[in-house]
């Protein structure tokens, strides 16, 4: 019963050290808020390691999911952040790393979401006004450029989920701003493609995803390919809606994004 306790013991002050060690490592990331006329954008900011205002930077906007929404500045953090952590990226791959926080009741997108489970269905707009999430992820957008010292051909956006459908959303809506775009599990409306002529894309979706179902991708890689626009397609035959995952143990992942360069 001792032994038992014991190690009862040890597993809960192992599970809180790592905890402390996973919320420390996140403080990397500054958090910032812009505010815009009525509405507020929280924001989480990771600037390269001895950034230097002289020289020019990639940035990158990464647009969470719809379980991440919130006004914490911490939740949009959940997924992807860890990769941007990584010592090995950092040293290799200095970049501005910007994680956008969604406003609990609303989306990065024009989308209407109907049914649940397998019967639940997304119906994508292709005009009308963005959202104010998504007004103030361009704003903040524009900001940035202005703040900081960004290379301007090397920008990107990447999400998941709802993030991936925002993806989409915001070169649409910022079509000469991105050099490469990285949606994962995420859909579109397919008259969109001829709008992302201008940038490279990977696109990843998870081949058994019973959340947003893998046609929504491909039916948008399908309408790109129609409209050439270069962007290739990952499915991982044996991933659900995590398909973050995978994408993030993607090999050459980082090398293919930050190798894309606007003209």
């Amino acid at each position: 019963m001792k032994n038992k306790l014991l190690l009862l013991s040890l597993y809960i002050a192992f599970s809180f050290s790592l905890s402390d060690v996973y919320a420390q490592s996140f403080d990397a990331f500054e958090k910032h808020t812009l505010i815009k006329d009525q509405d507020t954008l929280p924001y989480r900011l990771l600037l390269p390691e001895n950034y230097d205002p002289n020289k020019k930077y990639p940035l990158i906007i990464f647009l969470h999911g719809s379980g991440e929404r919130g006004n914490d500045n911490e939740k949009q953090l959940t997924h992807g952040a860890a990769l941007f952590l990584k010592k090995e990226n950092r040293a290799k791959f200095p970049a501005i790393v910007v994680f956008p926080q969604c406003s609990q009741q609303s989306s990065w997108s024009n989308v209407k979401i109907t049914g649940t489970g397998k019967d639940r269905a997304f119906e994508f707009t292709a005009d009308g006004a963005p959202t104010f999430p998504m007004q103030l992820v361009m704003e903040l957008t524009r900001a940035l450029f202005d703040k900081y010292s960004v290379q301007h051909k090397k920008v990107y956006v990447m999400g998941l989920s709802m993030g991936g459908m925002g993806t989409f959303e915001l070169v649409n809506r910022m079509p000469r701003t991105f050099a490469a775009a990285i949606p994962i599990c995420g859909g579109a409306s397919t008259a969109i493609a001829p709008n992302l002529k201008d940038v490279k894309w990977w696109v990843f979706h998870g081949g058994k995803d019973d959340v947003v179902l893998p046609r929504y991708s491909e039916e948008m890689v399908a309408a790109m390919k129609k409209n050439k626009v270069n962007v290739k397609f990952t499915l991982f035959p044996e991933a659900n809606h995590n398909s973050w995952d995978a994408t993030f143990e993607q090999p050459g992942l980082l090398t293919w994004l930050f190798a894309q360069k606007r003209k």
